[in-house]
């Protein structure tokens, strides 16, 4: 089941796996991505383990509102100068509870990845009664913290998404080049799923680099999360990989050290993406969350 929820002038479009009575669980996605990032098969697993699951597309990106035209600051510009972002990840986090409303959720366990995983840990800290759970992975809880790649994936990363993408093919290509560079060397790159996901992602919204730019500015504009993360009180699960080259290691162990309780998954041989042969064990760690 497809939905549109509204957030101001915001339209955000949203996918529904699962009958109505598991437990809900809300996908948040990662920069330059769209929902599609979490693959049907894999919210199949998460359903399989007792939840319903919602997976939907951010602000400038996939069927979500993108706000073309709206220039944005470089990452350095938005830290120096917040208020020169287009939005923050704030912002982005009340998208995320507008999907919690269409729903009909009082509730959610929530989880995101690398920025999804920034949103879901505003999303805790702004609206701490709509959190059931927290689940961080691939993640950081400031800018500042382990997202230094190596130079030669950062130039190779930044060259890849601003190359102009005239078809679904050239998408495909793209989005295979980037699971490369930034994906799990302990675990064979899915080319045939990762194909599939850069042709729909084509045909749904064609890649749009400045859209890209506008979400890595929210990000850059947001500051360090750690303090207020210290203050949360709910359960929360953080998932990383300790071959991650986008977020080193030390931004999931910062992220864990910065919540009471939380506990730590470091995945051997995990890049920056979510291998196949790991979600099972990835929707067992999260369902096995404390539930109310």
């Amino acid at each position: 089941m497809t939905g549109t929820a509204r957030h101001g002038d915001l339209r955000i479009a949203y996918e529904v796996f699962g009958p109505p009575g598991g437990e809900p669980l809300l996908l948040i996605s990662a920069t330059d991505a769209q929902m599609l990032m979490y693959p049907a098969e894999f919210c199949t697993e998460l359903v399989e383990a007792g939840f319903q699951v919602v997976r939907f597309d951010n602000r400038d990106a996939g069927l979500s509102t993108h706000l073309t035209g709206v220039r944005a600051p470089g990452p350095l510009v938005a830290a120096l100068r917040p208020s020169s972002a287009p939005y923050r990840l704030t912002d982005m986090a009340g998208d995320a509870v507008a999907v919690l409303d269409a729903m009909g959720w009082e509730s959610a366990h929530v989880a995101g990845t690398s920025m999804g995983g920034m949103i879901a840990q505003t999303v805790a800290i702004d609206h701490p009664g709509r959190v059931r759970s927290l689940t961080s992975m691939s993640s950081t809880p400031s800018v500042r913290i382990g997202t230094r790649p190596p130079l030669k994936v950062l130039r190779a990363m930044t060259a890849l998404l601003a190359r102009p993408v005239r078809s679904a093919e050239e998408a495909a290509g793209r989005e295979v080049a980037i699971y490369r560079l930034m994906g799990s060397p302990g675990y064979p790159l899915d080319e045939d799923l990762v194909r599939s996901i850069g042709r729909e992602a084509y045909d749904r919204h064609p890649p749009e680099p400045e859209a890209g730019l506008r979400q890595r500015a929210a990000v850059a504009a947001s500051g360090d999360r750690r303090k207020s993360l210290g203050g949360l009180r709910i359960p929360a699960l953080v998932i990383h990989g300790d071959a991650d080259v986008m977020m080193r290691p030390k931004a999931g162990r910062a992220t864990a050290a910065a919540i009471p309780g939380a506990r730590l998954v470091m995945y051997p041989g995990m890049g920056h993406d979510l291998p196949r042969p790991l979600w099972p064990s990835v929707a067992g760690e999260i369902s096995r969350l404390p539930r109310p």
